[in-house]
């Protein structure tokens, strides 16, 4: 059975079943590229990125805002 035929019988079309058929090639090691592990495991720690930076500045703004508190004659209700 030729690839056109397979794409035809299943309803899909041409371009799909070459892509399904490079990602096997990549997940079985046949050819270099990402894998659908590499691909999920590389969102993950993007989004961990993301969450990081969020909380780096969070805690930057926070000391900067306590630093300035903590100025002599700013901030400070003591004589």
């Amino acid at each position: 059975m030729t690839p056109a035929q397979m794409t035809k019988g299943f309803g899909i079309h041409d371009m799909t079943l070459s892509k399904w058929m490079r990602q096997a090639e990549v997940e079985d090691g046949e050819k270099p590229g990402m894998t659908r592990a590499d691909s999920a495991e590389n969102r993950e720690l993007k989004k961990r990125i993301r969450l990081l930076e969020q909380e780096n500045e969070v805690l930057r703004r926070a000391a900067a805002y306590l630093s300035q508190a903590n100025l002599p004659g700013k901030g400070s209700t003591r004589s």
